[in-house]
């Protein structure tokens, strides 16, 4: 960037440098007080030294709102984009990225992330802390899960997760009731599914805790040690609502496909107690599975019947 930049043009708002060819954006830039727009894409960035040091700390760490990054050469997310607390727009499509920092949580104006056409394998938690992210893209990378935690984001109206390498959505994605749109197309869970049938037994320690626990034994924290108090605080109650189980570490993963709009069956993940939960050893656990399968069944599809509008196509 020319120097005096911000000499020439102290009320700057918006700058677009795309496809200009550069290697770094100068310290120029932080003496823009105005500037809300900076664009910088299709460039080659991602050096170190791309970005001024101090980013955050700067007038335009106050005023950028919207930074596009995307079509540069970016391993990372530099971790001085983490200061920008304003900012409510963040574009690196296009990069080399590979994963997403849990800094991510820090841009807590954030309502627009595009990430697409990266190398990312996985989505962190933390993702989860931007109370105003509105649209999320995530395409064409190698994520293979959703974290459930994603349910959190109870401002998401668009979610874009076609060309993964997702097999399943976990149960919690029900919960994003103002979500308009969602983009799986060229996942395997489009085509067909993976189940998992590995169930480790449970410890004597989960078995002497589930039957506390079912059984409503009374106990006080001053009758027994604190790990066994707060392990006891850590039971997860089984979905199956014919069961009335819990579980604490052992569980039996299980894809259930349910009617999404009256069109597609989108492969969900929930966890049950046991295997008996969900294969039948008798005809009486045949009859109580089947029953609560379809009520468990009919529960989120009402629930996903509250999506709008589903990109699969």
């Amino acid at each position: 960037l020319p120097a005096g930049l911000s000499q020439w043009f102290p009320a700057l708002e918006v700058l677009d440098v795309s496809g200009t060819g550069l290697a770094e954006l100068g310290a120029e830039l932080l003496a823009l007080p105005h500037l809300h727009t900076l664009l910088a894409k299709n460039n080659r960035l991602g050096g170190p030294g791309s970005l001024p040091k101090g980013l955050g700390q700067a007038a335009l760490g106050r005023s950028l709102r919207v930074l596009n990054l995307s079509g540069n050469r970016f391993l990372e997310m530099p971790p001085s984009l983490f200061g920008l607390r304003g900012l409510r727009s963040l574009s690196l499509g296009g990069n080399r990225l590979h994963s997403i920092p849990p800094d991510i949580q820090e841009l807590c104006s954030l309502e627009f992330l595009y990430l697409g056409g990266n190398f990312i394998t996985s989505i962190p938690p933390e993702l989860a802390n931007l109370p105003s992210l509105s649209y999320l893209v995530l395409c064409d990378n190698k994520i293979q899960s959703i974290p459930p935690q994603l349910a959190q984001l109870h401002s998401l109206r668009s979610l874009s997760l076609h060309n993964n390498l997702l097999t399943y959505l976990p149960r919690e994605i029900l919960n994003l009731v103002h979500l308009e749109e969602l983009s799986l197309r060229g996942n395997p869970l489009v085509v067909r599914f993976v189940r998992d049938l590995t169930y480790n037994p449970p410890s004597l320690l989960e078995l002497a805790g589930r039957t506390i626990k079912t059984r409503n034994v009374a106990y006080a924290p001053s009758d027994l040690p604190e790990n066994l108090v707060r392990y006891l605080s850590l039971a997860s109650n089984c979905p199956n609502p014919k069961c009335g189980g819990v579980y604490f570490d052992s569980c039996v993963r299980q894809i259930k496909f349910v009617d999404f709009c009256g069109k597609y069956r989108l492969p969900l993940m929930h966890y049950l107690c046991s295997p008996e939960c969900s294969s039948p050893c008798s005809s009486a656990s045949q009859s109580s599975t089947s029953q609560s399968e379809s009520d468990s069944e009919d529960e989120a599809s009402v629930a996903a019947r509250r999506m709008q509008k589903v990109l699969l196509g």
